[in-house]
């Protein structure tokens, strides 16, 4: 293959709220990867297993797509997925492996290096949403299309997606941060719970009215390098989201979460669908949030 390696990614703001047409924010993170390969032990045989089911289903609808059928015979001689990303931790390890098979299996693959458009970006969006849906029941096809471009991507709405630039600083005070729940997450139940919520009138309005218009200005300030009106944002958001996504927040980080607000030395943010697995810190000052975090294990992905 071209690029043997795929990387995880992080959905720096806009979790559920692209699903209503918010704004995104969606960097790679390079230090989880993922590439297909051939191999007979224990572990590959487990990815090989799940490999054969997601090939039938390919099989079933995307024939006109992918050469399915050297898809299939790839897994039947023993193909996986050999990955150090953490499934059900919100980093991308379902669109590192949607990304993966697109790069080896399309028929007409587009060429990043030549057709970086926002046209094409789109229709590489939509095959990977039908792709990926296979694991969540439902995607927007935005993790297998960071994964596989490997670049800042800007979501101004469904249809709207373009790369980016980002202001970064490899000794500033500040940074986003990962912290670990200890537990995996599963993404469908997350987002079966939020389509619930969305029945409700009261939270349609508040999530339009408040979350979306907290998460775009974050993206906004974040872009800019406008720290200050950032974390003004970033405290609203992150209060909103421990009052209506509370069932989507990992129990044990409950109190770290509300200690970041009463103090302002730290905002949480979910990563992914959350549920478990990682959730995102911002900090102006890392030294400090440490201090309140003692007992989670953290880790910088990007500094400013």
């Amino acid at each position: 293959m071209k690029k043997p390696f795929f990387y995880a990614k992080i959905l720096l703001f806009g979790e559920y709220g692209i699903i209503e047409n918010s704004k995104g924010l969606t960097i790679p993170y390079n230090f989880y990867q993922g590439a297909l390969k051939f191999d007979s032990t224990a572990l590959a045989q487990e990815s090989n297993a799940h490999l054969k089911k997601f090939a039938a289903y390919l099989a079933k609808d995307f024939s006109a797509i992918f050469n399915t059928q050297a898809f299939v015979e790839d897994v039947n001689n023993g193909m996986y997925f050999d990955s150090n990303i953490p499934q059900g931790y919100g980093v991308g390890s379902s669109g590192a492996l949607v990304a993966a098979i697109y790069d080896k299996y399309a028929f007409d693959k587009i060429d990043l290096e030549f057709e970086l458009t926002k046209d094409k970006i789109a229709e590489l969006k939509g095959i990977f949403g039908r792709m990926e849906s296979y694991f969540h029941g439902k995607s927007s096809g935005i993790d297998p299309l960071i994964c596989y471009m490997n670049i800042p991507l800007l979501i101004q709405s469904k249809d709207d997606i373009s790369t980016i630039g980002l202001p970064h600083s490899t000794n500033g005070k500040g940074a986003v941060f990962l912290i670990n729940s200890g537990t995996p997450g599963e993404t469908a139940p997350m987002v079966q719970i939020f389509f619930e919520k969305l029945k409700n009138e009261g939270f349609r309005h508040t999530l339009k009215e408040e979350f979306i218009k907290y998460n775009n200005a974050c993206i906004d300030y974040f872009v800019k390098g406008e720290y200050n009106p950032l974390f003004a944002n970033l405290q609203k958001l992150s209060s909103w989201a421990l009052e209506h996504f509370r069932p989507m927040i990992p129990t044990k980080l409950l109190s770290a979460w509300k200690i970041g607000i009463d103090t302002n030395t730290y905002y949480l943010k979910l990563c992914g669908s959350g549920g478990g697995g990682y959730v995102l810190g911002f900090t102006q000052d890392y030294e400090q949030a440490k201090l309140h975090l003692k007992e989670f294990d953290t880790e910088v992905i990007y500094r400013f």
